[in-house]
């Protein structure tokens, strides 16, 4: 009894971890402290979980079980560190997406083994709560493995990036979703194993059916529902193997993730109802000629010209994309920028909540590089101030920073809110070429006025561009 005593408190200390964890993640000066938290409070959470059980039952039966639970956990720890160690941050959203898969089909695993150990091959009047708890977080679940197995290949470039759709493509969606909900309901009153099987098949499938009709462009709000996903299936989990704790910490990932899910679909004028449904995405409606049409118009600008007019700013505002994690450039913006401060130019930092491939991945990258945080802003907060800014630096953002979104109602992106830096005086896009972006549509910024571009990799112009101001 005092072991079991010992092993709630741990737990709850444990959960009380998790909760700093995500307060701690909320910001990127606290994203260290974040995850401290979180490593600790999962420490706790497996002694708390296992040695009270192993420790009040002692033989040699549950000694060697415990010491496999502690091989699996040393073991799985292991290859987490070498997988983080050897990531690259532009690799982090694929990394992510693969995570989710392990606790969905993690969450599959826990739930046939607790029916199968439980109740066996045979159908009986079990509890009809417990019944339930298990098929929520085997369904769940499944859908989650793979629909996180598809986001891993789009992001990985394994999977094509763009929409796969077919004809009556949403009624056949909403008949397999209907027909999980008859086999949910089938199962709770037969209880037979069979059904339980067949719901987790179809489950599996409604993954992937959900996530593959889903264009690279929405691939960030994709990562951010399968994370609340994850956290829903959890809990599910939790509930039928009576774990406070999965409860607690599915709880709090399945409603956190949910509410950045709400977040990054207003940052992208996404429907959060189409995102559950998988019934999304953007497709290219740009003709040839208008693309031809625009083309001639764009300003081409050299590292030597861009380094003059900066070279005159007192205002600058650096806006990163994507094209800036592909490129590794961070450092080297950071070295470009502590050189205009050197000249009494203000610097600041614009962060779109969609930049990149997952929420959170500028700030990331900014972060290892250094970049202050009181430098860093995001869309609301620094949006005003592009009007009266001499020079925004564009670092491959590309529909984060498209003018459609505002002036074309045909456009895919129509109503998404975007940075407004074609109000500064000069824009300098920094890109490898004039292709679209993830949404697959032509960036109208290219061809203003007062755009130059500079063609070429993100961290060889940034260091041209540092050479050239230090020379001068």
């Amino acid at each position: 009894m005092i072991l079991h005593f010992v092993g709630t408190y741990v737990s709850l200390v444990a959960s009380v971890l998790f909760i700093l964890a995500l307060r701690g993640l909320s910001s990127a000066k606290t994203s260290v402290s974040g995850n401290r938290f979180g490593m600790v409070g999962m420490t706790l959470a497996l002694i708390g979980t296992q040695v009270p059980v192993y420790f009040e039952n002692l033989d040699i039966s549950l000694t060697s079980a415990l010491m496999k639970v502690l091989v699996v956990a040393v073991l799985g720890g292991l290859i987490g560190y070498v997988i983080a160690k050897k990531i690259n941050m532009t690799a982090l959203p694929q990394l992510l997406a693969g995570f989710h898969s392990l606790v969905g089909m993690g969450a599959v695993f826990i739930a046939l083994a607790s029916f199968f150990l439980t109740y066996g091959m045979t159908s009986a009047n079990h509890d009809v709560m417990h019944v339930l708890e298990l098929v929520l977080g085997a369904t769940i679940g499944a859908i989650t493995f793979t629909g996180s197995v598809v986001a891993f290949g789009k992001l990985q470039g394994i999977i094509s990036g763009k929409p796969w759709r077919f004809k009556r493509q949403r009624q056949i969606n909403v008949i397999m979703g209907l027909c999980l909900i008859g086999l949910m309901f089938a199962f709770l009153i037969k209880q037979t194993p069979e059904l339980l099987i067949y719901a987790v098949i179809l489950s599996l499938i409604i993954g992937y059916m959900l996530i593959m009709p889903i264009g690279g462009a929405d691939m960030p709000v994709v990562i951010s529902m399968l994370n609340s996903y994850s956290g829903w299936a959890t809990a599910g989990i939790g509930f039928s193997v009576s774990n406070e704790l999965l409860v607690i910490v599915g709880a709090l990932v399945g409603t956190s993730g949910a509410i950045l899910s709400h977040i990054m679909c207003k940052g992208m004028n996404r429907s959060l109802v189409k995102v559950i449904f998988g019934s999304f995405g953007s497709q290219n409606k740009i003709t040839n000629s208008q693309n031809d049409q625009m083309h001639r118009n764009v300003k081409l600008c050299s590292p030597e010209d861009a380094g003059f007019i900066l070279q005159n700013a007192n205002s600058v505002i650096i806006v990163p994309g994507y094209g800036m994690a592909v490129a590794q450039a961070q450092h080297v913006i950071k070295e470009l920028a502590d050189e205009l401060k050197s000249e009494d130019i203000s610097v600041k930092y614009a962060i779109h909540p969609v930049a990149g491939r997952m929420p959170g991945h500028m700030n990331v990258l900014l972060a290892e590089a250094n970049i202050p945080y009181e430098d860093v802003f995001e869309l609301e907060d620094i949006n005003n101030e592009f009007g009266q800014t001499d020079v925004a630096i564009v670092i491959g953002a590309n529909d984060i920073t498209n003018p459609a979104a505002k002036e074309d109602p045909a456009s895919p992106i129509y109503g998404m809110p975007v940075l407004d830096v074609e109000k500064a005086k000069t824009v300098l896009f920094i890109k490898r070429s004039l292709g679209s972006g993830y949404a697959g549509i032509e960036n109208q910024l290219f061809y203003r006025e007062n755009t130059m571009m500079i063609l070429g990799d993100a961290k060889k112009v940034c260091d041209n561009l540092t050479k050239v101001l230090k020379n001068r």
